[in-house]
């Protein structure tokens, strides 16, 4: 892990459901991504990120597992993943895991034992308490604390056997785990350590910033409906830098393989990002952080959107650049399995489709970081377009949908923000080509395949030096090729402009100009007259000029510059 190899990779995430199905029963599986590897190879990509294929009930999509160490029959065998990583291994692509453990499925054979009793010796592997003070069990209020769910409704469940509440962040079929007990944290290790035996590169952990708690459990600030906001009690406690300490030594110390680890952390400072991924710490290597993704939520949360500010984009990627510096490292990102498609989310979907999807994939891997790739990302996949609730598939859409409707909020106003917003966009089938169910699967798909695969799909992509798909590989092509790209430091210019983005690199005499219009009125922007007798390595069309002091760019267009002494 000491040669920061990652610095100039890339990488690429595979929601597995939605990715590719080789068994023709709707649902994406690991030999159907097998049977898709030679896209990844020729995008370029250096790390596969493999969203949860462990056995599960599929309360949230694999992200409740009840097996650590099998596979779930939706999704294949153990053999099906050995092929898998053997032939991304062959073409020197490697596959981190998805790890979640900041909480299990209620089905897990460690939360069966730990409900069974309340003397059973795993009962204190999760977090069980009584009803609250002058309540009786199931009571109104009764939960023993008020905080709420990422899914809504209160983060505790009671479970009749034995009259007690169980903690859940999440969906109430995701209790979390106690990492307060040190036979939890061995388990853990021990399941880690026999994924890195059997070969693979390293894990994306997920809400890895959850798993200490004050174990006191205090009320939170009250938020709505007597539930309140118990984050501070649970997102980034002091111990967890204790935690990823010791699961390096335990885990990673003593391999000689470049190994990756990623923490998906919501809601970290910079200062807490320094501490994890400062290299003299040995916790991780990179954070995972959702700042830049929660500025066009309004009032409401996250299903109530408002057009983004530009300016607030940069001042916040930019701070991220600058307070890590030379120390951290940041993972980024536009998309994934969470996030809603980013050419209809920042762009243009419907008059510049491919020069935003162009502009902002530019904007976005120059920067410095490790860039992540969101399966479809790479051809401009969009939104889908959800009419009702009937199309939808996710929980937290869903729950969400139940809890609005219920306040009194219109159908038509809820849907709004669902379809802008919700999660089921990021998983619609990977469009691969123009036929029925685009080439995704030969049965009916578990959801929707969008209507536009018609035209927008990897066959049409594939040979066309103008697509999507070509943009992105010239963009790892340069992060691979210039030391500028994964070393350089980071000067934000024309940080005020509510429609520009433009920033320079500069490594060791090579210096990088990265500029692009996001909007679709022409801007021209006056930059170092250097500029003009630099190379122009990358554009997305020829409305994007640089001249003596100037650079020009017509509606979403993208420039990037490089001299080199």
């Amino acid at each position: 892990m000491a040669d920061e190899w990652w610095k100039s990779a890339v990488v690429y995430q595979v929601y597995p459901r939605s990715f590719a199905d080789a068994s023709g029963d709707g649902v994406g599986d690991l030999r159907g991504i097998t049977s898709r590897l030679d896209h990844l190879e020729r995008l370029g990509i250096d790390v596969l990120w493999l969203s949860p294929v462990y056995a599960s009930p599929q309360a949230d999509n694999g992200y409740d597992i009840s097996d650590y160490q099998a596979i779930d029959p939706l999704f294949g065998t153990l053999d099906d993943f050995d092929e898998l990583l053997a032939a991304l291994h062959a073409r020197g692509i490697k596959l981190v895991m998805d790890l979640v453990v900041n909480h299990t499925s209620d089905e897990h054979a460690w939360f069966q034992a730990s409900r069974s009793s309340a003397d059973d010796p795993l009962r204190d592997w999760y977090w069980w308490r009584p009803s609250r003070e002058g309540y009786a069990p199931g009571d109104p209020g009764a939960e023993p604390t008020n905080w709420e769910s990422f899914f809504s409704g209160p983060a505790w469940t009671l479970d009749p056997a034995t009259g007690e509440y169980y903690l859940h962040l999440f969906d109430r079929k995701q209790p979390d785990l106690n990492w307060e007990n040190p036979q939890v944290r061995q388990a853990v290790y021990a399941m880690m350590r026999w994924w890195l035996d059997r070969g693979v590169d390293g894990f994306r952990m997920d809400v890895i910033n959850l798993i200490s708690k004050d174990a006191a459990l205090p009320d939170g600030p009250p938020t709505h409906a007597g539930l309140g906001d118990g984050s501070p009690h649970y997102m980034t406690r002091p111990r967890v830098h204790e935690y990823l300490q010791e699961m390096h030594r335990e885990v990673f110390d003593g391999r000689d393989a470049q190994l990756l680890t990623v923490g998906e952390m919501p809601g970290v400072t910079f200062d807490q990002a320094r501490l994890f991924t400062d290299p003299s710490r040995r916790e991780l290597d990179m954070v995972f952080q959702f700042e830049h993704v929660g500025l066009d939520h309004g009032p409401g949360g996250k299903f109530d959107p408002v057009p983004l500010d530009l300016r607030a984009l940069k001042a916040s990627l930019g701070r991220w650049q600058t307070e890590l510096g030379t120390v951290g490292w940041n993972s980024l990102y536009w998309n994934n399995h969470d996030q809603p498609r980013v050419v209809s989310r920042f762009g243009d979907d419907e008059h510049w489709w491919r020069e935003s999807a162009t502009a902002l994939a530019t904007v976005l891997h120059l920067h410095r970081g490790t860039p992540y790739v969101y399966q479809g990302e790479e051809l401009g996949m969009t939104n889908a377009p959800f009419a009702g609730v009937e199309d939808l598939r996710d929980v937290e859409s869903l729950n969400y949908w139940a809890q609005a409707t219920a306040l009194g909020r219109s159908s038509a106003e809820v849907l709004r923000g669902v379809r802008a917003m919700g999660r089921d966009n990021a998983r619609t089938p990977v469009q691969w080509d123009g036929t029925e169910q685009a080439g995704f699967t030969t049965g009916e798909p578990w959801v929707a395949v969008n209507p536009n695969h018609t035209w927008l799909n990897a066959a049409a992509q594939h040979d066309d030096p103008a697509s999507v798909f070509h943009h992105y590989r010239q963009l790892i092509d340069l992060r691979h090729r210039l030391p500028v790209v994964a070393h350089g430091d980071f000067t934000m210019l024309h940080a005020e402009h509510p429609t520009a983005y433009v920033y320079e690199r500069r490594h060791e005499g090579a210096r990088l100009l990265v500029a692009a219009n996001l909007s679709a009125e022409t801007v021209r922007l006056e930059v170092a007259a250097e500029w003009a007798a630099g190379d122009v390595v990358l554009t997305n069309g020829p409305s994007a000029q640089v001249t003596d002091g100037w650079v020009e760019l017509g509606p979403w267009a993208a420039l990037v510059v490089l001299v080199d002494d």
